[in-house]
């Protein structure tokens, strides 16, 4: 669609008209204030300021004060309303706190006049700084060598309140004196302190003014409070009643105390309280917790020395009863029987402490550690002898009543005390010996547990230290071989014997040094013997065998009037049994002649046969212990519920001789590795110094030995022209090739 525009006749085009702009002027002349402009003005803000002061209602409404502040500033009168201001509050500041000079000494009536006083100066310059919004908003942002309202009003009080140091010390002693007596348990108003200390953190007096006095206080407080307790409380008690007073001061800075604080009064509170008595604390308290085990008072000893850093005199304390109630044990011959139980369930107790008292620390595993080994070291050889003592007793067969489980258990716990012992090769010893009887008298409750046992001493000490006890296991399995083998052999079938022989083939050098032994053994056991000889040398060319008959075991069958009987026992207890074949009694010289043992062993053997709990032999005349002019009987009257009956074995035992036989070896065998290091270290440096070698000597061996020891090694090498002493030096020792 198209539109036309028609256009006026007789007129031409007209031209667009242009935009008109509107202007304003500013007047010529500006209104003319009145001239009591200033004056009436200020007196209706100096009225309203009055009112406020006076707490009494204001004449003019809020808007209309609001609008009069903002002409007078408009007008240039900031700076005169600033000034005439701070003046109307000082004035009225002044003649507050001046009204309290003289008041009351009733401490909690003065703080309450204070807290009035200073709850009212709030509210009243909040009321003002409303009205003078305005003059803070603008003049005072502008001049910046002017505080704002609410600043200069805590400027004018802090002023006025230092210019009165009687009020300024009453209100600092008062709430001194109330907080103490809250301590000791009074009821105070919490809401007085709030409002009085928050005025002294307003008005900058906090930090540099009352907090130093109040801590003092505090130190003070808590200085003869301590001094008190220790001496009516025991440690327990006393440690709760810091626990306490420590909770009270963190609820007392949640509650009125500025938050700044919080870190100098905990730490003027366990100072007083708990720092300046750690020793004494520990000295007459930690030893009974330990006795009794207090996991609760000892875990809460461990947190608050920690927080005093007080934790590395925790540690040497327990570090000491560790030592002292160790060595108490080790070093008491009368407890060498339960000993090893003994240090077990201590040491079970003193993980019960370290974890959970003492939160597992790493520090104070260390001192448990480093504590056992000093003094399970104490006396150097028995506890070694004792360890192996106890493993023996856990894994013979007469430790009944535990599981497999139960008995792992046990040896994970003996293995903790072996690796706290110096004397390894002295436990290696003992522990070996009681293996071979083990194994020879088929004593093991469990060969899954030996070999289980085999594997932690390898695991711990290398298979160096195992290899001979290994060795022991394979001679067992291949000894049964060998018998299995014997009784199908020709030998075996020309046998006309009733008796079963079982053999124990041994290598020399993994069993424990057995001494010869000759006794008269019955003929039938000698032809078994003769016979087994045969067939082993035609097998091992070469090869010579050694009986050992004091570690042989039998089963015999008795006949006795009451009921036929199987006897397991022992072979020396065999050829003394077999002797009432042939006579009723028999005299000890009688038998001493016919079985050719040696005299103290062959009373041992009687006595375990006369006079133990199982007596297939009566003595005469009654005794417990057997000499040389008593006559033995076979006991026809013997009676027993059981058929097969185990008497009381004198080979597992081991005679006080024979324990100075094995450490006496062990001695030797050190004496030998001492000088094979020796010899060792001076071929490979050729010459070195006496301190030196003593401190390689030192470091390489793994048993405890004195430096007197060494110098005494030292010497015989060179007395035997292995090393010799510098010319120059004679602390200097040279190789000789």
């Amino acid at each position: 669609m198209e539109a036309s525009a028609l256009e006026p006749r007789g007129s031409s085009l007209m031209a667009p008209k242009t935009a008109r702009k509107l202007v304003i002027k500013p007047l010529k002349t500006r209104p003319r204030l009145p001239d009591n402009f200033e004056q009436e003005t200020w007196v209706k803000l100096q009225t309203a300021v009055a009112a406020v002061h006076n707490q009494v209602a204001v004449s003019h409404s809020l808007e209309e004060l609001y609008g009069a502040v903002e002409n007078m500033c408009l007008q240039s009168l900031a700076a005169l309303v600033y000034e005439r201001l701070e003046a109307e509050c000082e004035l009225h500041i002044q003649s507050r706190l001046s009204a309290l000079v003289g008041q009351t000494s009733d401490t909690l009536a003065f703080l309450s006049l204070m807290h009035h006083c200073w709850n009212d100066h709030c509210n009243q310059m909040l009321t003002i700084r409303s009205i003078f919004l305005y003059l803070d908003r603008t003049y005072v942002k502008q001049a910046t060598s002017k505080k704002s309202l609410w600043d200069m009003g805590l400027q004018i009080f802090r002023e006025q309140l230092l210019g009165r140091p009687e009020v300024y010390k009453k209100t600092v002693q008062g709430l001194l004196t109330l907080i103490d007596n809250e301590r000791r348990g009074d009821q105070v108003e919490r809401s007085i302190f709030q409002s009085l200390l928050r005025m002294f953190y307003d008005l900058g007096l906090y930090s540099d003014n009352f907090e130093p006095q109040f801590l003092e206080a505090t130190a003070s407080f808590y200085t003869i409070e301590a001094a008190d307790q220790l001496q009516q409380s025991d440690v327990p008690a006393y440690l709760q009643h810091v626990r306490s007073r420590l909770s009270q001061e963190e609820e007392r800075v949640q509650h009125y105390m500025h938050a700044s604080t919080r870190k100098a009064l905990l730490q003027t509170t366990l100072q007083t309280l708990l720092a300046a008595h750690v020793d004494a604390i520990l000295e007459k308290g930690f030893a009974p917790l330990m006795d009794q085990l207090r996991l609760e008072d000892l875990t809460r000893m461990y947190n608050l020395y920690m927080m005093v850093d007080a934790l590395p005199k925790l540690r040497q304390a327990f570090a000491a009863y560790i030592k002292r109630v160790g060595t108490a044990m080790v070093t008491d011959p009368e407890r060498d029987r339960v000993l090893v139980q003994d240090l077990l369930q201590l040491k079970e107790k003193l993980d019960k402490v370290l974890n959970v008292a003492f939160r597992g620390s790493e520090t104070f595993g260390h001192a448990l550690k480093e504590s056992f080994e000093h003094f399970v070291n104490v006396r150097q050889n028995r506890p070694s002898e004792l360890v192996a003592r106890f493993i023996d007793s856990k894994l013979r067969s007469g430790n009944k009543g535990t599981s497999e489980e139960e008995l792992e258990d046990v040896l994970d716990q003996a293995m903790t005390l072996f690796r706290y012992l110096d004397g390894k090769d002295l436990f290696e010893a003992f522990y070996k010996k009681d293996l071979s009887k083990r194994l020879l008298l088929d004593k093991s409750a469990s060969i899954d547990a030996e070999k289980s046992m085999i594997s932690k001493l390898k695991a711990e000490c290398g298979s160096g230290f195992t290899s001979k006890l290994e060795g022991m296991f394979k001679d067992v399995d291949l000894s049964r071989d060998v018998i299995a083998s014997f009784r199908e052999s020709s030998f075996a079938r020309a046998l006309k014997s009733d008796v079963e022989l079982s053999v124990h083939v041994l290598t020399q050098g993994y069993w424990p040094t057995y001494p010869p032994a000759d006794i008269n053994l019955p003929q039938e056991m000698l032809q078994l013997q003769d016979v087994f000889n045969k067939y082993y040398t035609s097998k091992h060319n070469g090869r010579r065998l050694q009986w050992h008959p004091y570690l042989g075991h039998c089963t015999l069958k008795a006949n006795f009037p009451h009921g036929r009987k199987e006897l397991a026992v022992s072979l020396l207890q065999t050829v003394v049994l077999l002797l009432f074949n042939d006579a009723d009694g028999l005299s000890f010289g009688d038998i001493l002649q016919a079985t050719a043992v040696e005299e103290k062993e062959l009373k041992v053997t009687l006595q375990s046969l006369a006079c133990g709990k199982v007596r297939v032999l009566r003595k005469e005349p009654k005794g417990r212990d057997v000499e040389n002019d008593d006559v033995f009987f076979f006991e026809s009257g013997f009676k027993h519920q059981l058929i097969r009956i185990k008497i009381n074995s004198i080979q597992m035992r081991e005679s006080e001789q024979e324990n100075e036989q094995t450490t006496e070896r062990v001695f030797q065998d050190r004496q030998y590795q001492i000088d094979a290091a020796i010899v060792r270290i001076m071929k490979a440096r050729k010459s070195l110094t006496h301190a030196l070698l003593i401190s390689e000597l030192f470091q390489q061996l793994k048993f405890p030995v004195k430096a007197a020891d060494l110098k005494k090694r030292i010497e015989s090498l060179i007395d035997r022209e292995y090393l010799e002493r510098d010319a120059a030096t004679s602390s200097v020792y040279r190789y000789l090739a």
